[in-house]
């Protein structure tokens, strides 16, 4: 990146500095309020989120495709979502529009990296020459074959791929190819409310713990809630008590959280 590239990326997020999170309801009023006609809360309801287009865009900085270019086209995804956003549902923008800035910022790095000129060393033309031959995709093999870093490799593969097969190229009266590859993504509607139920999940889950005793509480975040949970045996050394007496503490909570659960499994349902 240039100089003068950084330093107009530098008073870009200089800009954002002042920029806030909205609360939920005043930005759920201004969507509604742009949504109706009044511009000036649609700038309101964008300029909140530009912070977070720019942490969406540090994820692809590595992709040889200048930031501040990333950063535009992630906004111009943020501008389509908050088209979109309907305000009926229990979703903050942000969630929402993250699937449309990271489709925007991905469309746009796929174009990129295909206009970039690869050949241009003999470590590249090793890498195509022996992926063209074997097709393999193992950054350490062609890392091994070219000379380039596993780094380096990992970066070229998807031009790699690009070029042996376009994109963008229509056969006969098909439409050209990307238009017809199958999206294995969730839609922005689905991808947003699974989030919502996730979040819904953990704060029910987080409620129905606080309804147990404390001895409970402890068996229960001991033995299901982390990764390298300790055994009965030690549990019972931990509480003075016996192995078996842990296992029916512990039978008791689960009981006492199913419980508390269900009511929340009938309204996902």
């Amino acid at each position: 990146m240039g100089t003068a590239e950084g330093g107009s990326l530098r008073a870009y997020r200089e800009s954002l500095a002042g920029l806030h999170a909205l609360e939920r309801d005043t930005e759920r009023d201004l969507a509604q309020r742009w949504l109706a006609g009044d511009q000036r809360a649609g700038v309101q309801l964008v300029e909140a989120c530009l912070p977070f287009v720019v942490s969406i865009a540090l994820e692809y900085r590595r992709w040889g495709v200048p930031l501040e270019d990333i950063i535009q086209q992630g906004n111009v995804g943020l501008l389509k979502a908050a088209a979109k956003f309907d305000t009926k549902k229990e979703c903050r923008l942000a969630t929402y529009a993250a699937y449309w800035i990271r489709a925007e910022i991905r469309e746009y790095v796929v174009r990129a990296f295909r206009v970039v000129r690869l050949g241009t060393t003999k470590g590249e033309r090793r890498a195509l020459r022996a992926f063209r031959r074997s097709q393999t995709t193992d950054p350490a093999a062609l890392a091994a074959i070219s000379g380039l870093s596993e780094e380096r490799v990992r970066l070229l593969l998807p031009l790699l791929s690009a070029r042996e097969t376009s994109l963008d190229a229509s056969v006969g009266d098909m439409p050209p190819a990307m238009d017809r590859l199958p999206s294995t993504s969730m839609s922005p509607e689905d991808e947003a409310s699974g989030h919502e139920i996730r979040a819904q999940a953990g704060r029910a889950v987080r409620a129905a713990v606080e309804h147990l005793d404390e001895r409970e509480q402890m068996i229960v975040k001991a033995r299901l809630m982390t990764e390298d949970p300790p055994t009965l045996q030690e549990l019972g050394n931990r509480l003075g008590v016996s192995k078996e007496r842990v296992r029916q503490l512990e039978e008791r909570a689960r009981s006492k959280l199913r419980g508390e659960l269900e009511a929340f499994a009938d309204l996902v349902a």
